[in-house]
C-alpha cells in the first residue's frame, strides 16, 4: 500500500468511528510505535511525551514485552480465569505482591481502569455494608455509571447520565487558596478537616460511608499534587469511622510518580487500589487490589469477568514488571522527573503564558495561563500543543478547561530526548504568543 492510499484510508476511517471515540486531540495518524516515538502516515517521527496516557511506561513495543507476547500466544489466547486457570496470571500475582504496599496481596484482574474502579466500589459496598461513597472534587475514576458517580473532573461527563446519588463530594486540595503567610499544608489539613465536619454534620453520617476514593494524585482534572499530610489524614478519617480508603492508582502506579506507587510517595496504604494503564505495556489489563482478609468477604459470583486476566496480557504484565525493575525504570522516573521540573522551571521564567510547574517523578503538568487574568487558557493551549505536533512533538492536556499540559512521557526517556522535546515546546511558545496581544 502505497503512502498516499494509506494516508486516505486512515483519513476515512474516524468517519466510522464515534466522535467521542476518534476525535480526541489531536487525532494524529501513525503506522508504527517505538521507544519514545510514533512513526505517522506523513512519514514524519514524533516524539512521544504522552505513553499512551501513561501507559507505555516501558516505552513502546518494549522488545522484552513484544517477546513475552509472542511466547504467550503459542500457548493460551484465553482464559477465563475460574472456569481454567493458568501459569500467568498466578505468577502476576504473586509478582505484584512484591511491588504493592504490604498488606495488598489479593487481586481481581479485569481489562480496564474503569473496570478495577468498578470492582473496589463494590467490593467496598458488599464488605461493610453500608450504601455511601465520599469522593473528592475533581477527580477522575472512569465514565461508566458506577465510576462516573464518583467522576467530578468535568460536569459534562455526568450530563444526562444521572449517575447514582449513593455519593458525596468533598474538594480535593488546593495549596493555592492558601493565605499569604500560612503553610499550605497545613492550611490543606485544616480545610479537609472543617470539609469533613461539614459532611458528616450535614449530609451524611459516617456510619453510613463505605468507602472513600480519591486519586493520590490528581490526574484528568489538572495534576494536582496534594500535601502528604492531605492524604494522611485522609487515611486517619476513614480508620476513625471504619471506612474503606480506595485509591485510584490507574495513572499513578508502575513508576510514574518516582516510586512504584503513589501510595509509596505519600507513604499512605490504602484498603483497596485500582490498578491498570502502565500494567502491562498497553495491553487490555487492570485489577482491583485488597488484602485477602478482604477479599475472602466478596464471595464466589458476586462479581465476575470473562475476559479480565487474559493470559497474554499477564504475560505482558510479567515482562513489563521485570523490564522496570532491569532497567531501573522507577529510578530513571524520579531522576529524570525532577531534571524535566528544573528545566520546565527555567522556561517559566522566559514565558509569561506558564502558570504552576506541577510534578512528581514523570506526571508533570504545565499550566497554561492568561498573563493578565492569571486564568487557564485552554484555547492558547490548543494552540501551543498544535505547534509541537507540528514540530514533532506530541504532548496532551488535562484540567477542567483544558488549561494544563501533560507531559508524561515513557520511563525510558533520556535528558536528550526531554532536552529535544523542551526544546520545541520552548519554540512553539515563542511563536504562538508572538501572535497574540497578551
Amino acid at each position: 500500500m502505497t503512502q498516499a492510499s494509506l494516508t486516505q484510508l486512515m483519513n476515512s476511517l474516524p468517519d466510522l468511528l464515534a466522535p467521542s471515540m476518534a476525535k480526541d486531540h489531536p487525532n494524529l495518524p501513525v503506522v508504527k510505535a517505538e521507544g519514545c516515538y510514533y512513526y505517522g502516515v506523513d512519514g514524519k517521527t514524533y516524539l512521544d511525551f504522552t505513553s499512551g496516557i501513561a501507559t507505555a511506561n516501558t516505552g513502546h513495543r518494549h522488545p522484552k514485552v513484544v517477546q513475552a507476547i509472542k511466547e504467550s500466544v503459542d500457548h493460551l489466547m484465553h482464559g477465563p480465569s475460574g472456569v481454567i486457570m493458568y501459569k500467568s496470571i498466578l505468577q502476576l500475582a504473586e509478582e505484584l505482591k512484591t511491588v504493592l504496599p504490604r498488606g495488598l496481596d489479593c487481586f481481581f484482574f479485569a481489562n480496564s481502569g474503569t473496570e478495577a474502579i468498578e470492582g473496589a466500589l463494590k467490593l467496598a459496598k458488599y464488605v461493610t455494608q453500608r450504601p455511601y461513597a465520599v469522593s473528592f472534587m475533581g477527580c477522575f475514576h472512569g465514565r461508566s455509571l458506577g465510576a462516573l458517580s464518583v467522576t467530578t473532573s468535568k460536569s459534562k461527563y455526568r450530563k444526562f447520565l444521572q449517575p447514582s446519588g449513593l455519593t458525596y463530594q468533598v474538594p480535593y486540595a488546593d495549596a493555592t487558596q492558601c493565605p499569604k503567610g500560612e503553610d499550605p499544608e497545613i492550611y490543606c489539613v485544616e480545610k479537609l478537616e472543617r470539609d469533613f465536619d461539614t459532611l458528616f454534620k450535614h449530609q451524611v453520617t459516617p456510619e453510613e460511608v463505605a468507602c472513600m476514593i480519591v486519586e493520590p494524585v490528581l490526574g484528568e482534572g489538572g495534576y494536582v499534587i496534594p500535601p502528604k499530610a492531605w492524604l494522611q489524614k485522609i487515611r486517619e478519617v476513614c480508620d476513625r469511622h471504619g471506612i474503606l480508603l480506595i485509591f485510584d492508582e490507574v495513572q499513578t502506579g508502575f513508576g510514574r510518580t518516582g516510586e512504584w506507587f503513589a501510595a509509596q510517595t505519600f507513604d499512605v496504604t490504602p484498603d483497596i487500589m485500582a490498578i491498570a494503564k502502565g500494567i502491562a505495556s498497553g495491553l487490555p489489563l487492570s485489577a482491583t487490589v485488597a488484602s485477602k482478609k478482604l477479599m475472602e468477604k466478596w464471595p464466589i459470583g458476586t462479581h465476575g469477568t470473562t475476559f479480565g486476566g487474559n493470559p497474554i496480557a499477564c504475560s505482558a504484565a510479567l515482562a513489563t514488571l521485570d523490564v522496570l525493575k532491569e532497567e531501573k525504570l522507577i529510578e530513571n522516573s524520579k531522576e529524570m522527573g525532577k531534571y524535566a521540573a528544573d528545566q520546565l522551571q527555567h522556561l517559566k521564567a522566559k514565558h509569561e503564558v506558564i502558570g504552576s510547574i506541577r510534578s512528581v517523578g514523570l506526571m508533570i503538568g504545565i499550566e497554561i495561563i492568561n498573563p493578565k487574568t492569571k486564568q487557564g487558557d485552554g484555547s492558547l493551549l490548543l494552540e501551543i500543543l498544535d505547534k509541537c505536533l507540528e514540530k514533532g512533538v506530541l504532548f496532551y492536556l488535562c484540567g477542567n478547561s483544558g488549561e494544563v499540559i501533560r507531559m508524561i512521557p515513557p520511563l525510558t526517556i533520556t535528558k536528550e530526548e526531554i532536552d529535544a522535546g523542551l526544546r520545541v515546546l520552548d519554540e512553539a511558545l515563542t511563536e504562538i504568543t508572538s501572535l497574540h496581544v497578551i
